[in-house]
């Protein structure tokens, strides 16, 4: 196994975590990390569409995250 597969498994097994878990910010946070790390994937085998589907999975977990607040 080489260090591109071991980044690519990391990616799926944070993203798989998300969905386990019931607090939405937790989801979207740990949900990141699997997409941050599918970027990096990406990058090392010039895939655009894993890079540009990813970052963009990034920017809407990021808007909710830190820019749209819930309401109580």
């Amino acid at each position: 196994m080489n260090p591109t597969e071991i980044i690519g498994y990391l990616a799926s097994l944070f993203v798989l975590l998300s969905f386990l878990f019931k607090d939405i910010r937790t989801l979207r946070i740990v949900n990141s990390v699997g997409c941050a790390f599918f970027v990096v994937y990406g990058v090392l085998l010039s895939s655009i569409p894993v890079i540009v589907t990813n970052v963009a999975i990034l920017l809407i977990n990021g808007y909710y995250l830190f820019v749209k607040k819930p309401i109580n």
